[in-house]
């Protein structure tokens, strides 16, 4: 429930080809410090040209956060993808409304985000692929500060491989 199928540096660096080969249709993307840095409000211009070439090439795309509806839903159109804000994560609801939007099954879809038990967990528990990634910025929520430090411990100090996925 805990190991992501795979890591990533950022969410630019996760192969598109690799997602096709192993029949991926559909992305679920988390919004804080995956797609945008913690409390900054524009996207990071190789991680909005990912978005691009991953609709331009068929995949269907979706954002999923913890974050305010106004804010992911502002972040979503600017990219053109649908949205499931306030999404309580890792409860799986949230990434059932989005298998919905996306009309993939649970087997073609990954999951990538940058927090293990938000992200990775509640794919593994609707059972999607999961893809973690570092974080874009050091500084993070309090909460989140604390989940950083249990993931440490569950992931082990074992860096990842370098950025592929």
């Amino acid at each position: 429930m805990f190991r992501p199928d795979a890591f990533a540096d950022r969410l630019s660096l996760v192969s598109l080809d690799e997602l096709a080969g192993k029949g991926m249709k559909g992305i679920i993307v988390d919004l804080d410090n995956t797609l945008v840095g913690y409390g900054q409000e524009h996207l990071a211009p190789q991680d909005a040209a990912w978005i691009a070439s991953a609709l331009a090439r068929g995949f269907k795309v979706a954002l999923v956060s913890n974050n305010f509806t106004g804010r992911v839903q502002r972040i979503g159109a600017e990219l053109g993808v649908p949205t499931v804000p306030s999404a309580l994560k890792p409860l799986p609801s949230a990434f059932g409304r989005a298998l919905r939007l996306l009309g993939t099954r649970k087997s073609e879809t990954v999951v990538v985000g940058d927090q293990l038990f938000t992200d990775v967990l509640g794919a593994k528990l609707l059972g999607l692929h999961a893809i973690l990634t570092h974080p874009l910025v050091a500084n993070d929520w309090y909460g989140t500060r604390v989940l950083r430090f249990l993931e440490r411990v569950v992931l082990g100090r074992v860096k990842p491989p370098n950025g592929r996925a």
